[in-house]
């Protein structure tokens, strides 16, 4: 590179570092603002500019208005124009037709007002018209630094500054709390916000992002990650379209500040692939499996978002494989579905150690259950010593309290506090009863920083929560690291299943002896150098799926089977009905399917299931981001809901799950070295106590979802 092209690119580079720090910078004015300006503010109710100068009248810094004509609104000065402030905003309110926004954030950015938030739809939502609005936006943004929430959002809130920046009535109660809320939909995020402040928890930020022109999901992470005010983050998600960076950005946000998430789109399974691989792959799916391997912890509902994140706002398990928790109950029936919610996710309640049991027994009546679950019954005076010798238990990582409100016989922080100072260990509470005692109870715990939820369902979520985000973040601790693989060639196809299998061969992945035959000829001189018995298969490209068609015959032992053999597939309709590729059978086993698919948002995505002809069928598999450590792999495997079948089940080998893991994590490197492969599936795969063989294997080329 000459002198001149290396100063240029030296130039370039340092003015790109610039505009990004500036970017930076203005994403913490927009969200943190000292001063603010509503473009469009009004003094009629009925319009989005007067109820957003309201909501923000208790604003503590500087609150003007632009207007061309007014001098001044709602007590408040106007300027004609950014140009005529006299020094730059932080943050710009334009609550304005979608025409007009254009100008205007044009306007503001030269003006050096660091971020704007659009109330107006009427942009990408809307058509090509308001699309081309929109990339207008955009561009202004990634030229100037200028940051953009919206449009077509409700905004966000950030209690603890005074800034409420909303049209919607109402949002100003909200409470300032330690849970920040991103989510895609304006109205996800109020909803949050609410759910939060009835729980006595409040919020830090809430944002909804809207249309997402600039400021997206990753970019609310990054700040939220280095917002002091931030203990916990709620996250919303219906779309991605950029998943591989949102998960690195998760990779290292979540190991900071815990992360729990809804993901919409339940129903949806995504477009079906070639092979069954996409059909057990859903884009949830893919979503899901990204969240949770970045360390993220997804629930089903907004009520379970909400208390996830408030739970984790206070208290938070070291990483670990596995989990085991104790639950103290002063009732039986609640304690019983607790006890049935935590076990249903995996969660361990080891018997108590006998020094454990000893003390429970000196503090309680005769016939008691102690063993864990605790039954109290009733509680009585000795019940703060009961969860002390529970949490001091060396096999215990967190403690459940359940108990009916009864301020008489139990006031929560004296049965705690005890056992939280003594130990350390996380202890939550769970409790029903009126009103007034729950509020007292819930801020008396506040001040010891321990969580409290409301009732049994959502006393085992929090402790399914911190069972998941301690182990999302061992999991994580122990992720692959990503290595440049060495340049591969280029492959070309289509490839047939003889293809397909030597390339699994090249990554380490072990197949049957075989042989490609393309003449009735070829055929019958390869039969005399296989060992019997074999499996006869049509090997036609135009045949993806063999036996649907009747093209696998197995356990072919003599010559005149095996010609029998061949004048079955030979009969099935092809564009070459003698190809065919005899194999020598593989040892018995059970049979798993492992399969990658190129996700356009997530990258290559690794699938292990239970395979063979019924692998749609049973649906039974889990999902995983490649590269896989070899942790990943093993948390995918335990994940299957017939796990039990690769460990000896009724007469079925032992699977040698080690054989596994290497081979999903080599159909994902697999992906990773060739962009130009858009699925790969290997159905069945056969295993053993020794081996892991692909007994036939697809490789699809092309861009897949």
């Amino acid at each position: 590179m000459s002198q001149a092209r290396q100063s240029a690119a030296s130039t370039e580079a340092a003015t790109e570092s610039v505009l990004e720090d500036t970017r930076r910078a203005n994403l913490a004015r927009l969200f943190k603002p000292q001063s603010i300006a509503v473009v469009g503010a009004s003094a009629d109710s009925a319009k989005a500019g007067s109820q957003a100068l309201k909501t923000l009248s208790r604003f503590p810094g500087k609150l003007v208005c632009v207007h061309p004509r007014e001098t001044e609104i709602q007590g408040f000065t106007c300027y004609p124009s950014f140009a005529d402030l006299p020094e730059p905003v932080d943050l710009a309110v334009l609550a304005i037709p979608a025409q007009h926004c254009v100008k205007a954030a044009a306007e503001a950015a030269e003006r050096g007002v660091g971020g704007v938030f659009i109330v107006s739809g009427g942009f990408g939502e809307t058509g090509a018209r308001g699309a081309k609005l929109q990339d207008a936006l955009g561009e202004i943004c990634a030229r100037t630094g200028l940051r953009l929430l919206g449009p077509n959002t409700s905004g966000f809130v950030n209690p603890a500054a005074g800034c409420i920046a909303s049209f919607v009535p109402g949002v100003d109660t909200i409470g300032t709390g330690h849970v920040s809320v991103v989510a895609q939909s304006g109205g996800v995020n109020l909803s949050l916000g609410y759910l939060l402040d009835r729980l006595g928890e409040g919020v830090s930020i809430a944002a909804g992002l809207g249309n997402a022109v600039d400021v997206g999901t990753r970019d609310m992470l990054d700040l939220l990650a280095e917002d002091e005010n931030t203990r916990a983050i709620a996250l919303h998600l219906e779309g991605v379209t950029d998943g591989r960076a949102l998960f690195e950005t998760l990779k290292r946000v979540t190991p900071r500040k815990p992360v729990a998430a809804v993901v919409a789109g339940r129903a949806d399974i995504g477009e079906f692939a070639v092979s069954h691989t996409g059909n057990l792959m859903g884009s949830r799916e893919r979503t899901v499996a990204a969240l949770t391997q970045a360390g993220a912890v997804v629930v089903d509902t907004l009520d379970e978002l909400a208390q996830a994140a408030a739970v984790f706002s206070r208290r938070r398990l070291q990483p670990k494989a596995s989990n085991a928790m104790a639950l103290i109950t002063g009732q039986a029936g609640p304690g019983l579905l607790i006890t049935d919610a935590l076990k249903a996710s995996g969660i361990a309640l080891p018997e108590l150690g006998p020094t454990t049991m000893e003390k429970i027994e000196a503090l309680l009546p005769p016939m008691t259950f102690i063993k864990n679950p605790v039954d109290t019954g009733r509680p009585g005076p000795g019940f703060p010593e009961i969860v002390r010798a529970v949490a001091e238990d060396e096999a215990i990582d967190a403690v459940l309290v359940f108990g009916i409100s009864e301020p008489s016989v139990l006031d929560p922080v004296t049965a705690l506090r005890p056992a939280e100072q003594a130990t350390g260990k996380p202890i939550v509470f769970g409790t029903l009863g009126p009103a007034k005692d729950l509020e007292k109870a819930h801020d008396d715990l506040a001040v010891l920083g321990t969580p409290m939820a409301i009732g049994p369902d959502r006393l085992a979520l929090a402790g399914v929560a911190l069972d998941a985000d301690a182990r999302h973040q061992w999991r994580l601790s122990h992720a692959a690291r990503t290595t440049l693989s060495p340049v591969r060639e280029q492959l070309t196809g289509p490839f047939d299943e003889s293809a397909a299998k030597q390339l699994m061969r090249s990554y380490g992945i072990a197949a049957p002896r075989s042989v490609l035959c393309k003449t009735r000829e070829a055929a019958l001189a390869a039969f005399g150098d296989l060992q019997k018995p074999l499996v006869v298969k049509i090997a036609a490209e135009d045949v993806p799926h063999k036996t649907e068609v009747g093209g696998v015959i197995l356990n072919v032992r003599d010559e005149p089977s095996f010609s029998a053999a061949l004048d079955r597939i030979a009969a099935i309709p092809t564009k070459t009905p003698n190809r065919v590729l005899i194999e020598e059978m593989a040892p018995e086993g059970v049979e798993l399917i492992v399969g990658a698919v190129r996700d356009p948002s997530w990258g290559p995505c690794v699938v292990i299931g239970l395979g063979g002809v019924q692998a749609e069928a049973v649906s039974d598999s889990v999902v995983g981001l490649a590269p896989l450590s070899e942790t990943d792999a093993a948390v995918m495997l335990e994940a299957l809901r017939g796990k039990k079948l690769l460990d000896g089940f009724r007469g079925l080998p032992k699977c040698d799950r080690t054989a596994i893991a290497s081979v999903a994590i080599a159909v994902g490197q697999l992906l990773l070295d060739h962009p130009e492969i858009a699925e790969v599936e290997i159905n069945p795969l056969r295993v053993n106590e020794t081996s892991a063989v692909a007994l036939d294997a697809l490789v699809v080329f092309g861009e897949k979802s």
